[in-house]
C-alpha cells in the first residue's frame, strides 16, 4: 500500500497536477509528508474544506455518513481521516474523484481498503487504468493498481443520496482533462470544482489527456449560473473562493483564449508565442514564477493549436472580435 501511494505521489508531482508542479521543470523531490498538517475550514451546514498537500478536499456530512471530494496523496490517508474524525465520527461512505491526477486520486486505494466507495466519471478510471503522458514534459505515469481504480463510474450526471445530504455530480467535457466532475451541495450552497477552477493562480490544462481551454471556460459559465453571492466555492487549488473570485478567473481565461486564438490564426509557433509573452499583464496576478507563466502559455497554445476540432471555435472567436 505504501509503495502504491509513493508511486502515485511521484507520478502526480511529475505531472504537474498540484500547486508546486508548475514551478518545476521536471519531477521535483517529494516533500516530507510527515510534516504536512491538515487545515480544516467550516463552510457551514456540515460541509468543510480540508487543505493538506495536493488538491483541496471537500467533506460533507450526512446523518448516516460522510461524502468526500478528492483524497490527496496515499501517505496522508491517516492524517486526513484524523482531521475528518474531529468533524464527525460517522463513517466515510463515498470518495469522489474530480479528475484522474494523482494529487486528487492518490488516496483512492487506502480509502477503498477502509470500505469507502470511490466514484468518478468513466474517463478517470480509463486514464488511471491505462497510464498517461504529460504533454509538457513527456513524463509517463504508469497504470494505477487495481485497488486504486474507482469502483463506481458514471457518464453525464450522477447523484449520491444520503440521509440529509445530496451530492450532484456532473461531467464537464474536455476542460482540465476529459474526465472532470464538479460536485454541487445545493442545500449547503457549496460547489467543489476540482482543477477546472484554481483560485489565484493559472490552471493547468492537460491538453494531452483531453483538456481544452474552451471546456475550462464552459465550466466557469456553468458555475456562474449555479452560484450566488453567498456560495462557497472549493477550488482544486488555492483558498476558498466566492463568486467574485470565480468571475475574475473566468475573465482571465477568456482574455487568454482570445489573445492566443489570434496568434494561432497568424500561424505562430510555440516558440513564437513564448517569445511574445501574450499574458505578461496577467502574470502579475496569476503566475508566481516565470515557469508558471511559460507553462500556461504552452497549455493554452496547444489547447487551441493541436486539435482539428478547435478550428470552428477559433473561427467563432475571431469573427466575434
Amino acid at each position: 500500500m505504501i509503495r502504491t501511494g509513493l508511486t502515485t505521489l511521484a507520478a502526480a508531482m511529475a505531472f504537474g497536477g498540484w500547486a508546486l508542479a508548475q514551478q518545476q521543470p521536471a519531477a521535483p523531490v517529494p516533500p516530507d509528508l510527515s510534516r504536512v498538517e491538515i487545515k480544516t475550514t467550516d463552510l457551514g451546514d456540515g460541509v468543510y474544506m480540508l487543505e493538506g498537500q495536493g488538491g483541496n478536499i471537500t467533506v460533507a456530512t450526512a446523518k448516516d455518513g460522510i461524502i468526500m471530494v478528492d483524497g490527496e496523496f496515499a501517505p496522508l490517508h491517516d492524517k486526513i481521516k484524523a482531521a475528518i474524525a474531529t468533524i464527525s465520527n460517522l463513517p466515510i461512505k463515498y470518495l469522489i474523484n474530480t479528475h484522474f491526477h494523482g494529487d486528487h486520486t492518490g488516496g483512492n486505494a487506502p480509502f477503498a481498503k477502509d470500505g469507502v466507495i470511490v466514484v468518478s466519471e468513466i474517463n478517470v478510471k480509463t486514464r488511471l487504468a491505462a497510464g498517461t503522458t504529460n504533454g509538457l514534459t513527456g513524463v509517463k505515469t504508469p497504470p494505477a493498481a487495481a485497488d486504486a481504480l474507482p469502483a463506481k463510474t458514471y457518464t453525464g450526471a450522477y447523484k449520491i443520496r444520503m440521509n440529509g445530504r445530496v451530492a450532484d455530480l456532473k461531467h464537464i467535457a474536455n476542460a482540465h482533462t476529459d474526465g472532470d466532475t464538479y460536485v454541487w451541495f445545493k442545500t449547503a450552497n457549496v460547489l467543489a470544482t476540482g482543477d477546472t477552477f484554481t483560485n489565484g493562480r493559472y490552471p493547468n490544462i492537460d491538453f494531452a489527456n483531453g483538456g481544452n481551454i474552451a471546456g475550462m471556460i464552459a465550466a466557469t459559465n456553468i458555475y456562474v449560473k449555479l452560484t450566488n453571492a453567498r456560495s462557497r466555492i472549493v477550488p482544486g487549488h488555492g483558498p476558498i473562493a466566492d463568486k467574485a473570485a470565480l468571475l475574475t478567473y473566468r475573465t482571465m481565461l477568456i482574455t487568454a483564449r482570445d489573445r492566443m486564438a489570434k496568434l494561432v490564426k497568424d500561424g505562430k509557433s510555440e516558440d513564437d508565442v513564448l517569445a511574445a509573452k501574450p499574458f505578461a499583464d496577467l502574470d502579475t496576478t496569476w503566475a508566481p514564477t516565470d515557469l508558471a507563466s511559460k507553462n500556461f502559455i504552452r497549455v493554452v497554445y496547444h489547447s487551441l493549436a493541436d486539435k482539428p476540432e478547435t478550428k470552428p471555435l477559433l473561427k467563432r472567436i475571431l469573427h466575434r472580435s
